[in-house]
């Protein structure tokens, strides 16, 4: 007898458990989609105090954002994993041991924890991590979910950093160190800053998407030659004629994304504060989400895949630049037609063919058209925190295509480069949006299935 009612008294602590965990869930708020978008912010910030070159960014951004997509997937069945979408990526299995978390808490905490490891001051976000818990008690979150949410956090930013190991990063280290070739028509470092190349061998880094870095290998550039009435003359003879109106001015120091810039003060060169390209592709991103008022799991989805194209876009585009090598235009127009040339923006220190903003700003443009369509408008504010006024588009593809004719006004790039790495770009895109789930539709298709 005893026996029995032990029996039925352990039920019944069983079955209040569960009530009051399920009450638990039920009293747990929701978290603003918004959250994502301040970390990959914040994140930016620091990348900009660092110098964090635009591939390197590009690799940053992925690892965080798929914590949190881990995270978000394992609670969220709308949401695929990434397991066989993605190379190589493991089956990570959901721990049992956070019942009170609040996944999507644990989806930002977790791409926080993710940039505090991976980038070079990531301890610094210690300070933006607890102004956002202090704003989740406000929200109401109990200690114990926030607890909770952060130990489930640190445990998947643990599984993606083994994943992130296995990428080919950390080998470039033992790579030798790369020297530029000093050859007619090859790539040479340019003031004022002479940096040394950057990311020479991040072609070998693994691809999320790719089959391999040289999938999309464009054709070869227009062969370099010291004749007047060669191509190559003329389209280096384009760059110097560009005409430098106000708005192509507007227009080159929008897209500038140099984080090398640096100011001559006659005694003190002064760095100047610049987003990477891909930053700044992270920042529209985050602005769509928000205009098309996205749930949690959409914004995080999509600015995951960002990311991740935003990396495949660099590693093909490198794969070419350090093949090619070829000389960038302030080069050869200071040598081959006026020594006091200087163009409008600063060249960016590694070879210039391909165009890497129009790679991966055409790429990123194909991800975000298929999930939020064409004729998708928008204030481009991400750059006026650093001083720059705001731009107005009516599509991606036409912010695309102004990021990458920015580099011929710039005087960076010839115009080859330019129309071969939006070729890449597109292929790129083309290739990511394959290789999703096919219920993956995208906000506007999904939004005109529904109607």
């Amino acid at each position: 007898m005893m026996k029995a009612i032990r029996y039925f008294l352990a039920l019944i602590a069983l079955f209040s458990a569960a009530i009051s965990c399920n009450t638990d869930k039920k009293n747990i708020p929701e978290l603003p989609a918004k959250y994502i978008g301040e970390v990959t912010q914040e994140m930016t910030e620091l990348m900009i105090h660092d110098v964090t070159n635009p591939p390197l960014a590009a690799r940053f951004f992925s690892y965080a954002c798929i914590t949190g997509y881990e995270i978000v997937s394992q609670n969220d069945s709308s949401l695929a994993g990434l397991h066989g979408i993605i190379n190589q990526y493991p089956n990570i299995k959901k721990p049992d041991t956070f019942p009170a978390q609040s996944y999507q808490l644990s989806a930002v905490l977790g791409m926080i924890q993710t940039a505090k490891t991976i980038q070079p001051s990531g301890t610094e976000l210690q300070t933006f991590e607890d102004a956002l818990l202090d704003s989740c008690r406000k929200m109401g979150f109990s200690e114990e979910t926030i607890h909770q949410s952060l130990a489930y956090g640190k445990a998947m930013t643990k599984a993606i950093l083994n994943y992130a190991k296995t990428d080919g990063y950390t080998l470039i280290s033992n790579y030798p160190r790369y020297t530029p070739l000093g050859t007619p028509g090859s790539w040479y470092p340019t003031p004022p800053g002479y940096f040394a190349p950057v990311e020479p061998y991040f072609d070998t880094v693994r691809p999320f998407f790719l089959d391999s870095a040289a999938q999309f290998k464009p054709l070869a550039p227009v062969a370099f030659s010291e004749a007047k009435d060669s191509e190559f003359y003329k389209i280096t003879k384009e760059v110097y004629d560009v005409e430098m109106s106000e708005t192509n001015k507007e227009i080159a120091a929008f897209w500038d994304c140099n984080p090398f810039a640096l100011q001559d003060n006659g005694h003190l060169m002064v760095g100047m504060k610049k987003i990477s390209p891909g930053a700044h592709w992270m920042g529209i991103t985050n602005i769509a989400c928000q205009k098309a008022e996205l749930s949690f799991t959409e914004s995080m989805k999509i600015q995951t895949i960002i990311a991740t194209t935003l990396m495949d876009g660099f590693i093909a585009c490198w794969d070419e630049k350090y093949r090619s090598n070829r000389i960038r235009p302030e080069t050869a127009i200071r040598k081959y037609i006026d020594p006091t040339w200087t163009p409008f923006l600063q060249t960016p220190p590694f070879p210039e063919y391909l165009s890497g903003h129009s790679t991966i700003s055409t790429a990123a443009a194909a991800i975000l058209t298929h999930y939020f369509g064409d004729n998708f408008s928008y204030s481009d504010t991400v750059e006026e925190r650093y001083g720059l006024q705001a731009r107005n588009y009516t599509s991606f593809n036409q912010a695309a295509n102004e990021a990458a004719i920015s580099r011929l006004y710039g005087g960076i790039h010839f115009m080859d480069a330019i129309t071969r790495g939006q070729k890449q770009g597109r292929e790129v895109g083309a290739w990511i949006i394959e290789k999703l789930p096919q219920s993956d539709l995208g906000v506007a298709q999904a939004t005109k299935t529904k109607n």
